[in-house]
């Protein structure tokens, strides 16, 4: 089976890169749940309770650390909403 390109690409990309956790890996693969099924590369917006509960992650401290991260080590582009009642947004950049 072919995965879609996002994912096959994280994946190759991910199992040479000891940086990442499960945490880091079960996030992105929510965040690709979440995106546009045409364009993942875009930006599309992401809710946090939505990621933290698809990715069973449980501390919002975690969940910090996970995005600050991927982002640290290229894996997407993140552009935070310090507006309660606005979405934050992210690009999955695993081809890049």
């Amino acid at each position: 089976m072919k995965l879609s390109y996002p994912i096959e690409q994280f994946l190759r990309k991910a199992s040479n890169d000891n940086r990442l956790l499960p945490s880091h890996i079960s996030l992105f693969i929510s965040m690709f749940y979440y995106s546009p099924g045409d364009a993942p590369d875009s930006f599309f917006k992401v809710s946090r309770k939505k990621l933290m509960r698809f990715s069973r992650i449980k501390s919002v401290a975690t969940y910090h650390k996970c995005i600050r991260e991927l982002v640290a080590y290229g894996y997407i582009i993140y552009q935070p909403s310090y507006d309660p009642y606005r979405a934050s947004m992210v690009s999955l950049t695993t081809n890049k």
